[in-house]
């Protein structure tokens, strides 16, 4: 991890969300096979209740929709990579719905946390979005990014990126990551006017979050989110 970090990150690592039909497998997934620990429920409405487990300070975001979600498609994030104390080889496993996790020993890989995988087509465009749009600092591959602890990987996969529309983030499967910053309007619209594709504006969500959406150039949504319980405030300001 890079000794700089900017300054508006309010949590030094990644968050990652991914929506599904299966509860009752995809908690026994992640918190037995994974070792995820459970934190609470929030309801976000629209039939939808977020399951939110605990990963050394991040969140996986486990959506259960009431209504019966569309198949996922072959773009956005390819895999959820682990970086575990203890492990002396990778282990591959799916969960449920078929998303791809592979477990690693810490510190053997260039990973200290945990890493997501992006399909992309082009290098270039993933950096402009992420490194100069957004500001975050460069990581150790070609194509990849430091979010606090965690990693942002560009994976060269030209027939799979950009194939998400705005209206399809209620799908199965991993479908976006959350980055946690200080103001979420300064920084919407600092990446917005660097040429970030905006998806949504921000909103507040009663007393627990500002939020925003913004799409890489290949399809790929990243929410930004100022919560309370970190920020301390909801002042757009």
């Amino acid at each position: 991890m890079p000794e700089q970090m900017p300054d508006w990150l309010a949590k030094d690592c990644l968050d990652v969300g991914l929506f599904t039909n299966q509860l009752e497998p995809m908690l026994a997934f992640w918190q037995s096979d994974i070792g995820l620990a459970f934190d609470h429920m929030l309801p976000l409405g629209g039939g939808v209740r977020q399951h939110r487990h605990d990963f050394e300070s991040a969140v996986l975001k486990l959506n259960h929709a009431r209504d019966s979600l569309a198949s996922a498609v072959p773009g956005g994030i390819q895999r959820l990579i682990i970086a575990r104390d203890g492990l002396t080889a990778p282990r591959d496993l799916v969960d449920p719905d078929g998303n791809q996790v592979r477990l690693v020993p810490k510190q053997e890989t260039g990973i200290e946390h945990w890493a997501v995988e992006m399909a992309m087509a082009d290098a270039d465009q993933f950096l402009n979005h992420y490194h100069h749009a957004l500001g975050l600092p460069r990581g150790p591959g070609a194509a990849s990014v430091w979010c606090g602890r965690s990693l942002i990987i560009g994976l060269q996969a030209p027939d799979r990126a950009g194939q998400t529309a705005p209206e399809d983030m209620r799908r199965t499967g991993f479908r976006y990551t959350t980055i946690q910053v200080d103001k979420v309007d300064s920084v919407h619209a600092r990446a917005v006017a660097a040429g970030a594709t905006q998806a949504a504006a921000p909103q507040t969500l009663g007393e627990t979050a500002r939020i925003s959406f913004l799409k890489d150039p290949h399809g790929n949504w990243m929410e930004l989110s100022q919560r309370a319980s970190i920020t301390g405030s909801l002042d757009p300001g």
